[in-house]
């Protein structure tokens, strides 16, 4: 029986997230970040949903466990970045219900942070939770990807392109990899991702499959949204590919002083019971939630700041990666 990627919608038994450690990552918004993690991971833990988070030391878990409830797990391991999307296992089931993790080369977002543990971290996740284990021969994170549960993967010429990653792989090479580590049969080629994006251009921040051949693209507010050519380019990509598009507003543009943040609301966790937004202090904030809720209605939607968070780098689908159950349909 082949091993495919569940979609992110299907049946999951934890969901694990990284706690923010480093100060020198998140500076002077350190406790903020801490907290807004921390709300993200007592949400869906409350949904009814096991949550296993990750801290670094004994002061980064005795700060945990100040802002958690009893029903968040902490688990101690060495890792780096919080970014589990991409240094956590990519897990892998079967029609069987049996399951697998994967792991890919990682070099730190084509040589840009690399830190102790993250390199590991995947593994150690993988095999403590009791699955076979296969290491892929070239770079992939999993946040540059997104699959529909039904062959097709979505992900930005930016980055599965970009020659610090796998410099020696053509684009059929990668379509080739994706197949066989993988199984996606499809490729949906999008271009850019977001501006300012240091992971260059990961499509969980741009575009997230919400169902079978549907994609859920935002599109821009306002007429200074940083992003407006970006979001045109791939909603033209995927209509020409034959793929269906849900529009959801964008933020517009957000700001950090005179730096364009990468903010969006794509980066939302799709948990069993819950879909996490990221929110921003935007006054388009109402209407993202409101128009992701809309894509699940079998799940209830929450908008949660994440402001801190994005200024480390990411957001909330960054931050996790999910177990799909061994009962998973998709």
């Amino acid at each position: 029986m082949p091993y495919t990627m569940p979609p992110e919608w299907a049946p999951q038994d934890w969901l694990w997230i990284g706690f923010p450690h480093n100060a020198d990552e998140w500076p002077e918004v350190l406790p903020r970040s801490q907290e807004q993690i921390a709300a993200f991971a007592n949400a869906v833990a409350e949904s009814g949903q096991e949550v296993r988070l990750l801290v670094r030391d004994g002061a980064n878990e005795a700060r945990a466990r100040q802002l958690v409830t009893g029903s968040v797990r902490l688990e101690r391991r060495t890792y780096g970045d919080v970014w589990l999307r991409d240094t956590g296992p990519l897990v892998l089931a079967d029609r069987e219900g049996k399951r697998m993790a994967r792991r890919f080369g990682f070099n730190g977002w084509g040589g840009k942070f690399l830190m102790e543990g993250d390199q590991t971290v995947g593994a150690e996740l993988a095999e403590d939770a009791g699955l076979p284990l296969e290491v892929s021969d070239w770079i992939l994170e999993g946040g540059a990807i997104d699959g529909d549960g039904a062959g097709l993967v979505v992900t930005t010429e930016q980055c599965l392109l970009n020659p610090n990653r796998n410099p020696q792989l053509s684009r059929e090479d990668i379509e080739a990899r994706l197949q066989r580590d993988l199984g996606f049969e499809r490729v949906l080629w999008l271009g850019d991702g977001l501006i300012n994006d240091h992971t260059d251009g990961h499509v969980d921040n741009l575009a997230r499959f919400v169902g079978r051949n549907t994609l859920c693209l935002p599109r821009a507010t306002g007429n200074d949204d940083p992003n407006a050519a970006i979001y045109a380019d791939a909603n033209r990509r995927a209509q020409d590919a034959g793929v269906a598009v849900a529009e959801i507003p964008s933020p517009g543009l957000v700001t950090s002083g005179d730096h364009v943040e990468p903010a969006s609301y794509a980066n939302f966790a799709i948990t069993s019971h819950l879909v996490v937004v990221p929110t921003f202090g935007s006054p388009h904030d109402e209407d993202g939630v409101a128009a992701i809720a809309e894509l699940f209605p079998d799940r209830a939607t929450i908008g949660l700041p994440a402001d801190a968070v994005l200024a480390g780098g990411g957001g909330f689908h960054c931050a996790s990666q999910q177990m799909p159950a061994a009962r998973a349909i998709f």
